[in-house]
């Protein structure tokens, strides 16, 4: 998503001063400052820049449930980093780590602001509307600008030859329509990734009549049972992005430096099964990390790396009902190249990897007749 120009992130619309209910309360209200002066700074002594940064001081005066919930939202928490960053052995404590993890992670976290007002920090910032406070956050410039190349991009068909996901393509359906308002402020302090988040949605909550005997063939017990939705829906290749490496160069700035992305589609076992995932094969996709991530700060500084899979579990958002492995039992019995083996994985990252890399005698067998 393309920088906004200076004038773009300061532009207040008249709109907002004729219509938005915040308007009537004032900026001092929610911005402090000083307003018995006309010397600009003298004026702006005490302003707060990023109002929804403390919601408990700021929006949490009139919105007290929501500035309350998320206090404990995974996006302000970032729960999901700090737990496999803690698996792969971080300290929190350690002042080297908590430096590298605060100028590189931490860019990600959300407050109230970056969805309802204003651009995510993590794209650059910047009014969203003239100031016009958002209900529900925009969809493409907040949840699609910072989930993008790995969800927006699938959803809507911005891959090459991968169509897009058929919810968006036939219904129009917008992340909020499954990812409902109270999902967005959903408790982080369950202390895990997203995926075990208990208010999260799941494919059954609206395809309740997916069970055996509903007349697909494919949907008998044993699939149902061993197969993640996706593994069989997903439309094709999703981004993988194999490494990332962290530092601040001569000048003082702070960058990633990524290896590129690659298109990939790999079937593997279930690196997260449980009760709500209790599969045995599930799509997984490689994320941006590697031993290296944050060697710029110290050595060692990730010491358990090989406790968590760099192939992760992972829902592409580009779902149809017709996919190419689904074509026949044979699309998918005996394709070696949809299964995630261990010449897929660098010898780095093998021993990682264990738990999820698929045996050659793992591979489901061609089915007689089923081509």
């Amino acid at each position: 998503m393309p920088p906004l120009e200076v004038w773009q992130k300061v532009l207040i619309k008249d709109k907002f001063l004729k219509k938005d209910v915040h308007a009537d309360i004032g900026c001092i209200e929610c911005h402090g400052g000083q307003p018995d002066t006309d010397d600009k700074d003298a004026a702006h002594e005490g302003m707060i820049k990023k109002v929804g940064a403390d919601p408990a001081k700021t929006c949490g005066k009139c919105h007290v449930d929501y500035a309350s919930a998320a206090q404990t939202n995974i996006h302000r928490l970032q729960t999901g980093y700090q737990t496999v960053l803690a698996h792969r052995g971080a300290d929190f404590t350690d002042p080297t780590f908590a430096t590298a993890y605060n100028n590189h992670c931490t860019g990600c976290h959300a407050d109230c602001s970056d969805c309802h007002v204003s651009r995510p920090t993590a794209l650059g910032g910047g009014l969203l509307s003239g100031h016009l406070f958002k209900k529900t956050a925009s969809i493409w410039q907040t949840c699609g600008g910072c989930h993008s190349t790995r969800i927006a991009d699938d959803y809507k068909g911005g891959h090459e030859d991968i169509p897009a996901d058929i919810h968006w393509e036939k219904e129009g359906m917008l992340c909020s329509d499954c990812h409902a308002d109270d999902a967005s402020y959903h408790d982080g302090s369950h202390g895990g990734t997203r995926y075990e988040d208990p208010t999260a949605p799941t494919c059954i909550q609206c395809h309740e009549d997916v069970k055996p005997g509903d007349g697909v063939e494919q949907h008998d017990q044993e699939h149902l049972q061993n197969m993640a939705c996706q593994t069989c829906h997903a439309a094709g290749a999703y981004k993988s992005c194999y490494g990332c490496h962290t530092g601040i160069d001569d000048k003082g700035i702070k960058y990633f430096a990524s290896e590129p992305s690659q298109m990939t589609f790999k079937i593997g076992h279930n690196p997260i099964k449980s009760e709500r995932h209790p599969w045995e094969w599930v799509l997984l996709r490689h994320a941006p990390t590697n031993k290296d991530l944050f060697a710029y700060y110290g050595d060692n500084l990730l010491p358990d790396f090989d406790a968590v899979p760099t192939w992760k579990f992972t829902t592409p958002h580009n779902v149809r009902a017709k996919t190419p492995q689904n074509q026949s039992c044979n699309n998918c019995h005996g394709q070696s190249d949809l299964f995630l083996t261990e010449q897929d994985v660098t010898p780095d990252e093998r021993a990682a990897n264990a738990p999820v890399i698929v045996a050659p005698d793992d591979i489901p067998k061609p089915v007689e007749g089923g081509s």
